[in-house]
């Protein structure tokens, strides 16, 4: 594959040459590429999305059901008798016989089995995010303020109007020189006004 070619344009170069007329042995020639390269290409206008890989085997693996009950355990007992991370290493060293695994390696499974444990047992949120949801024109939100705003080079104390539609997120904002001017929407005398979103 030529350098700086991406996958899918090269897929399109060889489609396009075969088409006029050039024959599989020149199109791998042409672009350096191999046999079956040439057949997906001509087969398939996309190429198909690279398989991932196996995971790889961990020398922690045999000690993980060990690690994940001490932590279980810990849900119930006293603060000061959980387990550090130290002190599952150590256990794990002195009495599973663990070697060639480094602190750094239960370190990070610790850190990562930890919470799934608690959710797992059912003493933490599954999800932390709830989402919100609005129906269109059912909700706003409303809120009045002060702003300073510099007039005609001197300094004004302005009332500002701020409405928000929750659904669609625009945002409506109306400046008043005195409070005497909040009137009926779109009434107000002396406002200058400005949709967002």
């Amino acid at each position: 594959m030529p350098p700086g070619q991406s996958k899918v344009e090269l897929y399109a170069a060889l489609r396009r040459d075969a088409r006029e007329g050039m024959s599989n042995r020149a199109l791998e020639r042409k672009y350096r590429v191999g046999w079956r390269t040439v057949q997906k290409a001509l087969s398939s206008a996309w190429p198909q999305p690279r398989e991932p890989y196996a995971p790889r085997r961990s020398k922690l693996d045999p000690f993980k059901p060990v690690i994940d009950q001490m932590l279980l355990a810990d849900l119930d007992a006293p603060r000061k008798q959980r387990h550090t991370v130290v002190r599952i290493y150590r256990r794990l060293i002195n009495e599973h016989a663990m070697d060639d695994v480094s602190y750094q390696v239960v370190r990070a499974y610790v850190a990562k089995r930890k919470p799934e444990i608690r959710v797992e047992a059912g003493r933490g949120p599954a999800q932390v995010f709830i989402e919100q949801s609005h129906l269109a024109g059912a909700e706003a939100e409303v809120d009045f303020g002060e702003v300073a705003v510099r007039l005609r080079g001197e300094l004004v104390k302005c009332h500002l109007f701020c409405l928000r539609l929750s659904f669609s997120g625009k945002a409506v904002h109306r400046v008043f020189l005195r409070t005497t001017d909040l009137g009926p929407i779109g009434g107000a005398k002396g406002t200058c006004s400005r949709m967002t979103g």
